[in-house]
């Protein structure tokens, strides 16, 4: 490796110049390597992997090409499609958690707004050259929206949604308090939280305890004119339960960024049933958290934690196994 030290780091992004300057500034005293540097490149001193997607940036990637690796640094926040499998349980996966907080966060405002607003409607209108009847809409002032997860995402979507003079009430796993939130409910409690909804934010990460835990029950305990808003994942809503509630419920209205379907190799997703024929419902190309600058923020976020890790430091956003592989034995 012409007299060079062999890398700890691994970097699994695309090789781009601004990348490799953000590594080098934020780490400039570990080797690294972009995971598609000309072969002979020895892996043997990896100590930890910077990541998006293992499939399209590892490719046939083996753990015994790395035999001191601990830990795995995710690029992303999601790891529901992680292959947990393909890295031994010693190794530390940590998520990018709060990377893309801002960006979806404003995303999420942006959705509601334009289901409360009728924008789409209000869109068909002006083409038409018609003024009245002026759409229906909806305002924020004085009523309560209800967070689901209430984390990095949750925490940034409170602070848009307080201008507006609204109530905000938030899910966590525990139902301890957190700032921002006038009350708090734990997981087990979701159907009495998301009674109080005029506006229902799910900003989830799918889980084996968050998968389809919005269904008809849930759909039900809504106000009828209830506003959902999913920037999480899809799969946290049951679409069947979705869509027979919408037809049911005119004046109910859902909006969602991600989809239950996505084929992001090919940039194609699809639905089981015709929720994009529905004049309440809109969605957006799972695109919340890009933009010029998300990027670079992600990548940065990331470093952070990686510097952490090299300094000796425990990293941040271990991920738990358990909540979304079934440990082996179990029935």
């Amino acid at each position: 490796m012409d007299g060079r030290p062999h890398p700890r780091l691994l970097v699994a992004l695309k090789p781009e110049a601004e990348v490799a300057e953000t590594i080098t500034w934020e780490l400039p005293r570990v080797p690294w390597t972009f995971a598609r540097s000309p072969e002979g490149t020895p892996w043997d001193a990896v100590e930890a992997i910077l990541v998006g997607s293992v499939g399209r940036e590892l490719g046939p990637y083996e753990a015994a090409s790395t035999p001191r690796l601990q830990l795995v640094q995710l690029i992303y926040t999601g790891v529901d499609r992680f292959p947990f499998d393909r890295f031994p349980e010693s190794v530390v996966i940590a998520a990018n958690v709060g990377a893309y907080a801002p960006f979806v966060a404003e995303h999420a405002v942006m959705l509601a707004l334009a289901a409360a607003r009728e924008v789409v409607p209000a869109q068909a209108q002006v083409r038409a050259l018609t003024l009245r009847p002026a759409p229906k809409t909806r305002l924020f002032r004085g009523r309560t929206a209800v967070v689901l997860g209430y984390g990095a995402i949750g925490r940034e979507l409170a602070k848009r949604l307080t201008g507006f003079d609204l109530r905000i009430v938030g899910v966590n796993r525990s139902g301890r308090m957190a700032p921002g939130c006038s009350a708090m409910y734990s997981a087990d409690r979701l159907r009495e939280a998301v009674a109080e909804g005029d506006l229902v934010f799910d900003v989830r990460p799918l889980t084996r305890a968050t998968e389809r835990t919005i269904g008809a029950a849930e759909f039900e305990a809504m106000k009828p004119n209830a506003i959902y808003v999913n920037v999480g994942r899809a799969a946290t809503t049951d679409e069947e339960a979705l869509y027979r509630h919408l037809v049911a419920h005119p004046e109910f209205r859902a909006a969602f960024d991600p989809w239950w379907d996505e084929d992001f190799p090919n940039g194609a997703f699809r639905t089981r049933f015709p929720l994009l024929d529905l004049p309440n419902f809109l969605g957006t190309p799972h695109s919340a958290g890009f933009g010029p600058a998300t990027q670079q923020y992600a990548l940065t976020c990331a470093l952070q934690n990686l510097r952490r890790f090299f300094d000796g430091e425990p990293p941040l956003y271990r991920v738990d196994r358990r909540d979304y592989v079934v440990p082996a034995g179990t029935v």
